[in-house]
């Protein structure tokens, strides 16, 4: 080592000032780039503009379309306005485009399908209906159709607008533009708009089972919302091959990840879409694409043509009319089967610039290439410093294991205060209070990350300091242990086939090009030099990590008000936070300690927490805003009546049921405390007044409560009518049929269960189901209102009872001697209960 300095006295740290502008750079780059990503939305196009542009998307026709649609309002199934008006309004638009379109390349062909059936066993529909509208080009021989498809029925009281009003109009739009193009289309498509996605899926249930076109249709592109506008995103995608997202990376706003596919799938999403019965049933390949921004008003009377913001049908109008001619002219689909086998798919954008995909067999080979590549970089890296300290290998890597230690402890305390903190403050009741002010979560919960990440690292190197290594090497040595973590998780998941182990993998790969780029230029020698590549390889996950967390927040913060009460929120924005904290910030806290007052600078991070906490349980932590973040309750004003066998009423109760859709139902109490009883369904329960069945009854949900009132509800429509038509004695033995019409509002829901010993051996509905013990069956009509039929076969007996076997008949039957054998029997008893 000759003459060269003591290497512990080698380095100075910079002074503290810098750390601030540090600090600033990283806030800057995400409020420059990453917002204006996250919200960048095209500029609508005009009437105007279809001089110079007549194959673009036209957003101000979409627009029209979309304010009438939602003027008629609520479009329930069953409803006049669902029924009759939406169907009319759409089917008109079809027909102007049929009438003005491309006469001499293209034709359309129209459909109303009514559709009736059973699906997922018990859940049955009678005349909900579908719009379709195939476009084609003249004398197409193709047999495999592009299926295009969106729905044009809404909640109780919201207007639709965004769910999924807008993509009937962008669809619509879409239709017109191909119409009046000149091709070229080899493929045909069919535009499905169909009127029953609100009530399970039902409508394209119908389509996918029932519709002559449905066997042709072999691409789906599914459009839906979970939210108000923005961007839509896809989050689900299934295809063998790539061929289908080569397309979509083509898109001129793509929006995608595959992580929001795989939480979808593992049911963190509380929501499904039209997409599971195209690929469960019509084993259809294809994208489900969704709004995901302000969740807020999903499901609300505020998801309206005011809130939407229209250059949303724009960019959806862009990318789906780009997909709809590709894929209508694509090669792929003229030997479809060839791609038929589902896979899954590593998949994402980058800010909305361009799309990064590849299968799963490329997954496993990337991941492990850059694993051992950074793992190799690490080992070279420990062997310089041993070369460069003059101190033996095993010295160097007891030193990395010690450093990796503290590492592993600082995320390991970090993740657990935080989760600790979403803990408490769902104890002291103020969970949910980033709910409208999101910024909160960045105190309450990564600073308590950021905090923990740095102070222990500084407390070890000042406990430290007279080691024999230059601080700027052991601070290296923090980052490697850091990477090291980040390599065993990618490893882990990786082999686990949990597809969001890239985002891990690329965290790895942006720190090993740094290393590898220190180790080349030997800058890692030059005090805090090696500082430099680190922080120029840290923009691009940094700006990635905090775009893909942006709006993973989008998702979840508004379901967290519509997740029901059992589970703390608190824990789950908690959860998001600790790990974009570790992808985010892993690389960059430990360059702090490269600054003087190292210590007084990481405990501004905790003094921020600190700050937060208090905000938060002040008024400013006020979970909700009126209309932009309303608070959701289910309110049904309930009456219920049961019967005898002989038709007498033998109870009829009334009352008020209440269910919070979060964790505050708190804050309705000064409501509830007028009534003079208010229980909890599950205590009530047990009265058979208000559950006859050993299930809960129609109006029971956990956290729930039960207000009885003495008005029964002015119900605007006739109580449902349950009639035996027939009773007719089987050749089976011991075997009768009852035959039942059903008649009563367009939503029903209705329970059958055998009482004592009679057993349902036959029926009408899914048989596949008969070895259950109690049946819950919903029913919907559409167009359709006649009575529905249905028939129920009970093996029995020749006698009758009604009720339990009351204590004297089982004392008799235990007193028979021990030498005589009995068959005994309680008779059946059938309660229909609506």
């Amino acid at each position: 080592m000759g003459t060269q300095a003591p290497l512990h006295v080698q380095h100075k740290k910079l002074d503290w000032f810098y750390a601030p502008c540090f600090t600033a750079f990283w806030i800057v780059l995400y409020m420059a780039v990453v917002l204006q990503q996250v919200n960048h939305l095209p500029t609508p196009l005009t009437l105007q503009d279809e001089f110079t542009q007549p194959d673009s998307f036209i957003t101000e026709r979409a627009e029209n379309v979309l304010l009438n649609l939602t003027n008629l309002g609520p479009r329930v199934v069953g409803s006049e306005a669902n029924e009759v008006e939406a169907v009319t309004l759409i089917l008109d638009q079809v027909f102007k485009v049929q009438n003005e379109m491309n006469q001499d390349y293209f034709d359309i062909e129209v459909d109303l399908q009514v559709v009736s059936g059973q699906y997922m066993h018990t859940s049955l529909y009678h005349g909900v209906q579908n719009i379709l509208a195939k476009l084609s080009a003249k004398n197409n021989t193709s047999t495999n159709y592009l299926l295009i498809n969106s729905h044009f029925d809404s909640t109780p009281k919201s207007p639709g607008a965004s769910d999924d009003g807008a993509m009937v109009a962008v669809m619509l739009e879409i239709l017109r533009v191909m119409a009046n193009s000149k091709g070229p289309l080899e493929h045909p498509i069919v535009f499905l708009f169909n009127g029953a996605e609100e009530d399970g899926l039902l409508a394209s249930y119908g389509f996918t089972t029932q519709h002559k076109w449905a066997k042709n249709c072999k691409v789906i592109i599914n459009l839906d919302a979970a939210g108000s506008g923005g961007r839509e995103i896809l989050f689900q995608s299934i295809s063998e091959s790539s061929w289908l997202m080569n397309y979509y990376s083509k898109v001129t706003h793509p929006f995608a990840n595959a992580v929001l596919e795989e939480l979808f799938q593992f049911g963190l999403v509380p929501s499904a879409t039209d997409f599971r019965n195209f690929r469960d049933y019509g084993g259809m390949q294809g994208f489900d694409m969704a709004y995901i921004q302000n969740g807020y008003v999903y499901h609300t009377e505020f998801d309206s043509f005011k809130v939407y913001p229209k250059a949303s049908l724009q960019n959806t109008g862009d990318n789906v009319l780009s997909l709809a001619k590709s894929l209508g002219n694509a090669p792929e689909m003229r030997n479809i089967n060839n791609y038929g086998n589902m896979e899954h798919f590593i998949f994402f954008d980058f800010l909305g610039w361009f799309m990064v995909h590849y299968t799963m067999n490329t997954n496993l080979i990337v991941n492990i290439l850059v694993c051992v590549a950074a793992l190799i970089a690490i080992v070279i890296s420990l062997c310089w410093i041993s070369k460069r300290a003059d101190l033996s290998l095993l010295a160097i890597v007891a030193q990395f294991m010690l450093t990796t230690f503290i590492q592993t402890l600082s995320l390991a305390l970090g993740a657990a205060f935080s989760i600790l903190i979403s803990y408490v403050m769902d104890v002291i009741g103020c969970s949910m209070t980033w709910f409208s002010n999101n910024w909160l979560i960045c105190g309450l919960y990564f600073c308590p990350v950021f905090f923990f990440l740095g102070i222990l690292p500084a407390g070890f190197l000042e406990y430290t300091k007279k080691y024999a290594l230059p601080l700027g090497l052991r601070i290296q040595l923090f980052l490697h242990s850091h990477c090291l973590i980040l390599i065993v998780l990618t490893i882990s998941l990786t082999f686990l086939n949990i597809r969001s182990a890239f985002m891990f993998m690329v965290a790895v790969f942006f720190y090993a090009a740094a290393l590898i780029g220190n180790l080349i230029t030997q800058l890692h020698n030059k005090g805090s030099w090696f500082a430099i590549p680190v922080i120029v390889s840290q923009i691009v996950p940094f700006l990635y990590f905090s775009y893909v967390a942006e709006y993973l927040y989008f998702i979840f913060i508004p379901v967290t008000g519509r997740n029901g009460g059992a589970s703390n929120p608190d824990l789950l924005i908690a959860l998001i936070a600790v790990i974009f904290a570790i992808l985010l910030s892993g690389f960059l806290i430990p360059l702090y300690l490269l600054f003087r007052r190292t210590r007084s600078i990481i405990l501004c991070s905790l003094g921020v927490a600190i700050l937060f906490m208090i905000l938060a349980i002040r008024p400013i932590g006020t979970p909700y805003t009126p209309k932009l973040a309303p608070q959701r309750y289910t309110v049904q004003h309930a009456n219920q009546l049961y019967h005898n066998a002989d038709g007498s009423i033998r109870s009829n109760e009334s009352a008020i049921y209440l269910y919070q859709q979060d964790r505050h139902i708190d804050i309705a109490e000064e409501v509830i405390v007028k009534f003079k009883a208010a229980h909890e369904t599950s205590t009530v329960c047990n009265n058979e007044a208000t559950c006859q069945l050993d299930r809960p009854s129609i109006f029971y949900t956990p956290n729930s409560l039960w207000l009885p009132v003495n008005e029964p509800p002015g119900i605007p429509y006739e109580r449902p009518v349950l009639t035996l038509t027939a009773k007719t004695i089987m050749n089976t033995p011991n075997t009768v049929r009852y035959n039942y019409t059903l008649t009563g509002p367009d939503h029903m829901m209705f329970f059958i269960e055998p009482k004592t010993s009679a057993k349902i051996i036959n029926w009408s509905f899914d048989k596949t189901i008969l070895s259950r013990k109690e049946l819950v069956f919903t029913f919907v009509h559409g167009k359709n209102n006649d009575a529905f039929e249905f028939f129920i076969d009970l093996e029995c007996h020749q006698y009758t009872e009604f009720g339990n076997r009351v204590k004297i008949y089982e004392e008799f039957l235990e007193s028979l001697p021990n030498y005589a054998t009995n068959v005994n029997w309680l008779a059946t008893y059938d309660s229909w209960l609506f």
